[in-house]
């Protein structure tokens, strides 16, 4: 019986260790939140791009008298 605890013992250190060097999930996570924070950053900078051109046209179109 204190064979079976022992190796049980043994084997869940082994796990722990294990699984306190994978760092691959903690990696994916880090990367999915940036490229969601450059999604965010690039959309924006597409619409106030899109809002500045949409102005510039029409104020073009008032100076030509169009």
């Amino acid at each position: 019986m204190l064979k079976a605890y022992v190796a049980a013992t043994n084997r869940v250190a082994q796990l722990k260790d294990r699984l306190a060097e994978d760092r691959s999930g903690a990696a994916l996570v880090e990367y999915s939140i940036l490229i969601g924070l450059i999604t965010v950053a690039a959309v924006a900078t597409i619409k106030l791009v899109g809002t500045w051109v949409a102005n510039e046209w029409i104020s073009l179109k008032t100076t030509i008298g169009a």
